[in-house]
């Protein structure tokens, strides 16, 4: 494995992109097959909307440890790393920095960790916390993508939000922690199962992870594959929506709600041309005005929903971090 990983070092940065996304694409397909050995797990009847069903009816006190000691062992190698980085590396990389391999290759042995954990204990850190914990950590990862590039892309249609460049620096040098500990979270939340819903999101936090480690390089900040990266959580919680409630349920809230933020902020970030940009809007307006003529068109507001939650999280978000500094230096 690590000299495939020394490989990848001379490649340029879409030919490791290419690789990331391969990788992970065998890795849901190894999570899907290890998943066919868990259909005996006997689990309780499903509760609502805030009961996640995947977990244990009755819990061991080695199902529970085995869960939070390989969550906290992998978020303490991803933050050692990610100071190692900061305080070691000057400049981005075409290829891969060692650190990157080493990163790339810490996730992969504590992926493989995860597999093993659910084949023996099953359970995740689900058994412990509310589901809502592991969404809203995906969630203030896109609030905190939108707040760092306020100045770049804009907050709507190109309007920039009047956040200081102080705690947009803040944002930008720490997001890293954040971003890992959203991830290898949300990871470590649910046990490697294998239904639709687990598999796309597990692939999903593989490509996080991929992310994660390409710290430092050119693949790290390249603009399309950052922007496919935000415009996944629309196919994710979408594809979702659809299985748990089927075409009559709230899948329309998610895909239209994320694609408007994609339409009214991510879009603007990548060099589309002004007339690319208006067909986008227009085929948007038109698709959702078409889909809410037969859902009912009382109940478009769906729409709006998600944007005025992710904008409303980054004004709350960008004064918290204000006076966080300001604090700081009020204490100096």
């Amino acid at each position: 494995m690590l000299s495939m990983l020394n490989e990848l070092r001379r490649r340029p940065g879409r030919g490791v992109l290419v690789w990331g996304v391969v990788a992970s694409a065998l890795l849901t397909g190894l999570v899907w097959l290890l998943g066919q050995r868990l259909h005996g797990v006997a689990l309780l009847p499903d509760q609502g909307a805030s009961w996640y069903y995947w977990k244990l009816p009755d819990p061991t006190f080695w199902s529970r440890a085995s869960a939070w000691v390989g969550y906290a062992a992998h978020q303490l190698v991803s933050w050692g790393l990610i100071y190692y980085a900061q305080t070691r590396i000057r400049r981005n990389a075409t290829g891969l920095h060692r650190i990157n391999v080493v990163a790339l290759a810490a996730n992969g042995a504590f992926i493989g960790l995860h597999a093993v954990q659910t084949q023996v204990f099953y359970d995740g850190l689900a058994q412990d916390v509310s589901i809502f914990s592991s969404q809203g950590s995906v969630v203030l990862l896109l609030v905190v993508v939108l707040l760092m590039e306020n100045r770049r892309r804009g907050l709507v249609l190109t309007w920039s939000a009047p956040i200081s460049a102080q705690v947009v620096g803040f944002a930008r040098r720490y997001h890293g922690y954040l971003f890992s500990w959203a991830a290898i979270y949300t990871f470590w939340y649910h046990p490697m199962e294998s239904s639709s819903g687990h598999l796309i999101g597990f692939f999903y936090m593989f490509l996080l992870l991929v992310q994660s480690s390409l710290m430092f390089t050119t693949s790290h900040t390249n603009r399309w594959w950052t922007l496919t990266l935000e415009l996944l959580v629309a196919v994710h919680g979408t594809l979702v929506a659809v299985m748990n409630s089927g075409p009559g349920g709230m899948w329309p809230m998610f895909f239209f709600g994320f694609v408007a933020i994609f339409v009214l902020t991510q879009m603007h970030g990548v060099g589309l041309s002004t007339a690319a940009r208006w067909w986008i809007g227009g085929t948007f307006v038109v698709g959702a005005l078409a889909v809410y003529s037969w859902r009912g068109l009382g109940r478009i507001d769906e729409v709006v929903r998600i944007p005025l939650i992710e904008y409303l999280l980054v004004a709350v978000l960008a004064l918290l971090i204000w006076a966080g500094i300001r604090l700081a230096r009020r204490s100096v």
